[in-house]
């Protein structure tokens, strides 16, 4: 009984010593001074805005005293104070409100607990009460940490075999649809600017990571595997994170969804460690000390990749080639159309069309692709929202307005017409690889017999603007009535006067008629 008297004296005695080394403050008009036992340094002074104290208690044999100031905040409850209270047997404390009026001596305690004066008053039910109400409580404490423990054995588990199988069979989504499903439920049922944000996490979050793609300048695309299906992952160098938000921030444009335009599913930045980076992502890892942020941007997946690739390893019958023309054509147009409404959409301009961004689908048909650097024009304002993007277009594809930099940046309708002419130069890619009659070109880039591989602008603007001339167009497709009508839409796309070029809507007319 006298050790536990002896340990339970401790405590407020170390309250009493923080007390008195944090009760002082600034010294103000109603500042008491006080006597203090730990102020060395200030002349065994304190100065506090509530009240002196002092205290005494016996500790193995020798007498204790402490002298501090309580602080006004300390002094709860109002009237009697918990730092003043006495123990007649373990210390004998008081507080007073005068300058220094703490120096007094007290009565020294015994130091020893008394024995109790009268016997107990508990009655067999009371100490039944006192025994099970802490045996309860311990045996619920007991129950709820083992089903917390439970619970994170759960998600740990579940976690580990997200990482490891398709995680798409344990999403919270309906397990019964698809991904092109849940695309269309959610964005016919709103605005039509694409899945909401949180679900978009939830995808991105999910997807198993199967094989890179290609590669480009803004970083990777991988074919990845989510509820089964693919769908396509575009991962961005830290150092295109303006570019990876321009272009999530256009695909997820109201109203702009469409078949001939990529499909967008979700965008996301995933920050990983050392362990996650690729080879080839090891010195923008370095750059941010050590850790790697991915910038996704998740779309639907097209096998066939770029239209580059398929007029690389395949002819196209006239078929064909009217139906990558058409639906290339057909995307543009939306692209540019603007729709005015509370769900309006504005219009866009690409402004970097090119064979390398264009998909092509399973059936045959284009889907327009990297939006990096489309610009949007505000039809109420008539301004036109260009991104802080210091990247430019394909100097190859480039109209001749912008590589003589006579371009109008402040008309809309400027940036639509050099739209135009790179179409014009898809339109001579894709009917080249027509296999009319058993006669068909090899594939080639536009002007690849008039500039160097990686022409600058200076070489293209050299061609294009000075000398005028054009990409090649064979006699032999005269022959042909597609072919002749691809051949007059191509030259009504590359007109050096940007407002004589065909318009899209005009370029499926004339597909549609052929």
């Amino acid at each position: 009984m006298a050790e536990s008297a002896r340990a339970s004296s401790f405590f407020p005695l170390v309250v009493l010593l923080l007390a008195g080394s944090g009760g002082s403050g600034p010294r103000g008009i109603q500042a008491l001074l006080c006597a203090c036992t730990s102020c060395l340094q200030a002349n065994y002074t304190c100065e506090t805005d509530g009240a002196c104290m002092v205290s005494i208690f016996n500790l193995d044999g020798m007498e204790h005293h402490v002298r501090t100031c309580i602080p006004k905040v300390e002094l709860v409850p109002a009237g009697k104070p918990f730092y003043c209270l006495s123990s007649e047997d373990l210390r004998n404390t008081h507080c007073c409100y005068t300058d220094y009026c703490n120096r007094i001596d007290l009565r020294v305690p015994s130091g020893h607990l008394k024995e109790p004066e009268h016997p107990s008053m508990w009655g067999p039910v009371e100490l039944v009460g006192i025994i099970a109400g802490p045996v309860f409580l311990l045996f619920l404490i007991i129950i709820i940490v083992f089903l917390v423990i439970n619970y994170h054995q759960r998600v740990y588990h579940n976690r580990q075999r997200l990482d490891m199988e398709d995680p798409s069979c344990e999403m919270c989504l309906s397990k019964d649809k698809t991904l092109q499903d849940l695309v269309y439920d959610l964005s016919t049922s709103g605005s039509g600017s694409g899945l909401p944000l949180f679900v978009q996490r939830t995808v991105a979050r999910t997807i198993v990571l199967q094989e890179i793609i290609g590669k480009g300048r803004f970083g990777e695309v991988w074919r990845g595997r989510w509820r089964g299906g693919d769908v396509a992952v575009k991962i961005f160098s830290s150092r295109e994170e303006r570019s990876w938000f321009r272009e999530a921030e256009i695909y997820q444009t109201v109203m702009l969804r469409h078949e001939n335009i990529l499909g967008f599913i979700a965008a996301d930045n995933k920050g990983k460690g050392w362990a996650w980076i690729q080879h080839s992502q090891m010195e923008d890892a370095r750059e941010n000390n050590g850790t790697w942020t991915q910038l996704w941007l998740v779309s639907d997946y097209h096998e066939h990749g770029s239209l580059f690739d398929y007029l690389n390893r395949y002819t196209v019958t006239i078929e064909g080639m009217i139906k990558l023309a058409l639906s290339a054509a057909s995307g543009l147009a939306h692209l540019h159309m603007e729709i005015v409404g509370t769900q309006g959409k504005p219009g866009i301009a690409h402004r970097d069309l090119k064979s390398k961004n264009i998909l092509v689908k399973k059936n045959g048909m284009c889907a327009i692709a990297d939006l990096g650097l489309a610009v949007r024009h505000d039809a109420v304002t008539d301004t036109i929202d260009i991104a802080p993007n210091q990247r430019v277009g394909t100097k190859r594809y480039m109209a001749p307005e912008v590589l003589d930099e006579t371009i109008n940046m402040k008309h809309f309708d400027s940036f639509k017409c050099a739209d135009i002419y790179a179409l014009g130069l898809v339109y001579w890619e894709i009917a080249r690889r027509c296999n009319s009659g058993g006669v068909h070109e090899e594939y080639q880039l536009p002007y690849y017999d008039l500039v160097p591989s990686d022409p600058s602008i200076e070489e293209m603007r050299k061609v294009v603007c000075d000398q005028k001339l054009r990409p090649n167009i064979p006699n032999w497709w005269q022959s042909y009535e597609a072919l002749r009508v691809m051949g007059k839409m191509m030259r009504e796309c590359w007109y050096a006067n940007g407002a004589a070029r065909l318009t899209p809507c005009l370029s499926v007319q004339e597909d549609v008629k052929t």
